[in-house]
């Protein structure tokens, strides 16, 4: 109970070079699906995010693991390393996974396409440091207010605001259907603090305007806040 959804960015080549970019914490979620997720956690200590980070590394090692992936664990409400239980291995790039370049200042998108190339990984673990702290949340065609159920329709006008980093595939004009994810965009904010993140990220929310659907915008200013 009030356990936390912690995860730990890996890549490995296939010379046998593993490093980790640190912990992601994914445990704001509805449905057991991540809304949104941030870099690094403010919710463990440095033993517990030193037992995840060199679990996932050596985890990785046993098994020469090649590539991106994502070690996945549950932090149990206690906070000690011994509540660590480990969940999964998704062995590919998370949709999260920009909360992490942003604070990591890697592209893992081209160190992937290293790897699969054959190149050794241009980085050691010790090359790694972290700068400041990065939030994403997801926008979703969902609306909170009615049990968080599909909005599907045509998006009239999409516009987030400044400040911050989108990912998505959608524009003025796009048509939302019931067949795919309802995932309409990626908004990711960094800063020197956990605080400034939420607040960089909260006021370009404010200012976006998606029209057409429904969307849990509003909610996460609110978590944001």
């Amino acid at each position: 109970e009030r356990g936390r959804h912690v995860e730990v960015q890996i890549i490995g080549d296939m010379h046998g070079n593993v490093v980790h970019l640190g912990e992601r914490e994914c445990s704001i979620q509805r449905r057991h699906q991540k809304v949104v997720e941030e870099s690094p956690s403010a919710g463990i200590s440095a033993e517990v995010r030193a037992a995840l980070c060199e679990g996932a590394v050596a985890l990785a090692r046993h098994v020469g693991y090649e590539g991106a992936g994502t070690v996945e664990f549950m932090v149990g409400a206690a906070g000690s390393s011994s509540t660590i239980t480990f969940l999964e291995v998704n062995t590919r790039l998370q949709v999260e996974h920009p909360v992490t370049e942003m604070t990591h200042s890697v592209d893992l998108v081209e160190l992937q396409l290293r790897v699969a190339a054959g190149e050794a990984l241009p980085i050691t673990q010790d090359d790694v440091v972290i700068t400041g702290h990065a939030i994403e949340v997801r926008v979703v065609a969902e609306d909170p207010a009615a049990g968080w159920m599909p909005s599907t329709g045509r998006i009239d006008r999409f516009h987030i605001g400044d400040g911050v980093r989108v990912d998505t595939g959608v524009s003025d004009g796009a048509e939302i259907s019931s067949d795919y994810d309802s995932l309409v965009a990626k908004v990711i904010a960094h800063a020197p603090t956990r605080s400034g993140a939420a607040r960089v990220l909260a006021r370009a929310l404010r200012a976006s305007q998606i029209t057409g659907i429904r969307t849990n915008v509003d909610t996460l200013v609110a978590i944001c806040g």
